[in-house]
């Protein structure tokens, strides 16, 4: 067993921050991760990070503008958490070396983006992620931080009392790659989950083949509550063919989106009168995919995003790994013609419920990045808010799990404070289907482990390690389903019936496939019978994370009857402030998910956020 102070799952830019700041502490720390650092999926982030470093911006504009991107549905501490905290965390990045681009005068350059009043986006390039993942990892390696790559994280080690609140985790459980061992890791102080998106849930997305939501699968058959999972984000501008993202960079620089018509529709149709193509992603989105429905798309599939008049040196010195994108997936020069782009799923504003300093409701847990959901983004996030908000949070995350005294939340977690129970009429039964060794059902749960109370924290990390070899060996002998079969239906059917435009219809017959697909997973196996590099046995135990959340979206977005941010609804085309101002709150409950709501919490530090109508 492996036992250090703290362990960070996860090493994309939330992760590495938090193990970073956890080292600032003190603490022993180390990073188990499926991945090798520098390739995890931060690296694809091209756009920047919002922070209000310039005289005439503060951060109490940042603030109002990402509580109003939100549409009213994020948590006022955790927004003015992020507004407040980024410009230090951008001039610490600066200060480690990254590379942002800069001024003819030497200043770090900032650029408009979506749904900003300032032009507050500091960024390198189109490679910001890029940057700022390697930046970090140079300080991890400086710092001598422990990290076990290519160790794939099973399962939390949670012990099993009655209600969430009261239980605590100790650990980890983890598969090497290589050699097919599983092994327990323990945490003395804490474990941050910093796993990234669920991207994987759709099959036309921007997000790698390792976004798999294992780490909000995980924290949620734990005892963690889901929140506001309905609210995915559709990028405006992905490459029809393969999801490739084409950063708001381009918009931001000035870029123009044309239907087949060559008409500039964000303003022809009055989608955006004010600040058209930097209207905020949802309003763009939906106002692309209006165009296709319409008969305005390009081949009644994409839409042209255009740059060629910026000019081709103001494109190569800012947008160059644009132009490498375009013409290796598309054959299309945008110096010489216009990209064809179409919304693609690219982002969940909805995650694991955390506090302002990424701490669940479970001891010993946190969670920091996509993974998590403090509220920040609320229904819609803005672009520019996904970077801030791994270093931002993923410092606090660190800094609390080693002993740094942050004062107390004011975001309450778990069934603590104000709430309601919730209820949805859905066609299937939700939930598991039946206790079964192979999809680790509740044979092998509660806090989805089986860990009993009495148990010391490195008894109970090994009892975890035990269930978790019987359970791959289950999967490894059994002759059953293919997991690509059952992953590759649910992709496609939220891809079809729970993309940006929804309907009551569509999203119960999202519900069927989905349970579907869980009862075909209760047979699944794996073909691969080999103990080193099984990628066929890991994307196994992924797509049982991906059939989880799959279902979390779906039920959140039949549940909510309205329009708000990203979720639009065919049946509820109004935002309901009067019923709906309110988080949606998903708990597995031993296999039968629970729906409840909490209260949006709208008080700032000096100020009340009063909804208004939200228009760009």
């Amino acid at each position: 067993m492996h036992e250090h102070d703290v362990i960070v799952v996860g090493a994309g830019g939330a992760g590495l921050r938090a193990a970073i700041a956890a080292q600032e502490e003190g603490a022993d720390v180390a990073i188990v991760s499926k991945l090798h650092p520098v390739r995890s999926h931060t690296g694809a982030a091209e756009g920047g990070i919002n922070a209000a470093l310039r005289e005439g911006d503060s951060w109490q504009d940042h603030a109002y503008d990402t509580m109003k991107g939100s549409d009213y549905l994020g948590d006022a501490p955790a927004i003015e958490t992020l507004a407040q905290d980024s410009p230090e965390e951008v001039i610490q990045l600066e200060h480690w070396g990254m590379a942002f681009s800069r001024e003819d005068d030497g200043r770090v350059s900032q650029r408009p983006f979506g749904g900003l009043s300032f032009p507050r986006t500091t960024y390198a390039g189109a490679e910001t992620g890029h940057q700022l993942l390697h930046t970090m990892y140079e300080q991890l390696v400086k710092r001598g931080i422990e990290v076990y790559d290519e160790w794939y994280v099973l399962d939390l080690a949670v012990s099993d009392e009655e209600t969430p609140e009261e239980r605590t985790c100790h650990g980890v459980v983890g598969y090497d790659i290589q050699s097919g061992s599983i092994e327990g890791f323990h945490a003395r102080d804490g474990v941050v989950l910093a796993t990234g998106g669920p991207g994987q849930v759709y099959d036309h997305t921007t997000n790698a083949v390792a976004n798999t939501g294992d780490g909000v699968a995980m924290a949620y058959r734990a005892g963690v509550p889901m929140e506001d999972m309905e609210f995915i984000q559709f990028h405006p501008t992905t490459l029809p063919s393969t999801g490739v993202l084409i950063t708001e960079g381009v918009r931001g620089e000035g870029g123009i989106l044309y239907n087949s018509e060559g008409e500039r529709f964000m303003f022809e149709y009055a989608y955006a009168n004010n600040d058209g193509e930097l209207a905020s992603r949802d309003v763009v989105s939906r106002a692309e995919l209006t165009e296709i429905n319409e008969g305005r798309g390009i081949e009644d599939e994409y839409v042209h995003l255009d740059m060629r008049h910026l000019g081709e040196e103001r494109i190569v010195d800012r947008l160059e790994n644009i132009i490498h994108l375009s013409e290796d997936f598309e054959g299309v020069n945008p110096l010489e013609e216009p990209m064809p782009v179409k919304p693609g799923q690219h982002y969940a504003m909805g995650g694991i419920e955390t506090d302002e300093n990424g701490e669940t409701c479970i001891e010993g847990l946190y969670a920091a990045g996509e993974c998590a959901c403090a509220s920040v983004h609320g229904s819609n996030r803005l672009g520019g808010n996904a970077l801030p908000e791994l270093i931002v949070f993923g410092a606090r995350a660190g800094h609390h799990a080693a002993g740094r005294d942050l004062g107390e939340a004011e975001i309450p977690t778990g069934k603590r404070g104000e709430w309601e129970a919730g209820d949805v009429d859905t066609p299937v039964e939700p939930g598991s289907v039946s206790p079964d060794s192979l999809s680790g059902g509740d044979a092998d749960a509660v806090a989805d482990g089986g860990a009993t109370a009495d148990l010391g924290p490195t008894e109970l990390v090994e009892r975890e390690t035990e269930r978790a070899r019987e359970r791959v060996e289950a999967l490894l002998n059994n002759d059953g389903r293919n997991h690509s079969e059952i992953r590759s239906e649910v992709q496609q059917s939220m891809t079809e019936n729970v993309n940006v435009f929804r309907e009551k219809e569509s999203l119960e017959d999202a519900l069927r496939d989905i349970r579907e697909a869980r009862e075909a997973y209760s047979d699944v196996g794996v073909a691969d019978q080999s103990r080193t590099f099984n990628t066929d046995l890991i994307h196994t135990i992924e797509t049982r994370n991906v059939i989880d959340l799959a279902e979390a979206i779906t039920l959140g977005a039949l549940a909510r009857e309205e329009f708000r941010g990203a979720h639009w609804r065919k049946e509820h085309q109004e935002r309901d402030d009067e019923e709906w101002l309110k988080h949606t709150m998903l708990s597995w409950n031993d296999g039968s998910p629970e729906l409840w709501f909490r209260p949006v919490l709208l008080e700032g530090e000096s100020k009340r956020y009063e909804p208004k109508i939200r228009s760009y």
